[in-house]
């Protein structure tokens, strides 16, 4: 199952981005999102999952990548 609604609502309510503004191919970067406000993403997401967030997923671009890299820590967290 994908994370990638559960991605868009936590961006909605963390920064009052409307999901329907959100495609999973666009850039997180051209939304606004800089280098601090990623981090406090991955930290949102890290407590809103349970899950532990890699550093090198702050270089992901789109919510279609983070979806991936939540999806397989989730699924590894699982097993």
């Amino acid at each position: 199952m994908s994370s990638l609604k559960e991605l868009q609502e936590l961006i909605y309510a963390k920064f009052g981005i409307d999901p329907a503004e959100l495609a999973p191919d666009a850039s997180l970067r051209e939304k606004g999102f800089d280098s601090l406000a990623l981090v406090e993403f991955l930290f949102a997401i890290k407590d809103h999952f349970s899950i532990s967030m890699r550093d090198e997923d702050s270089n992901i671009d789109t919510l279609a990548q983070l979806a991936v890299a939540v999806d397989k820590l989730r699924a590894k967290q699982a097993a």
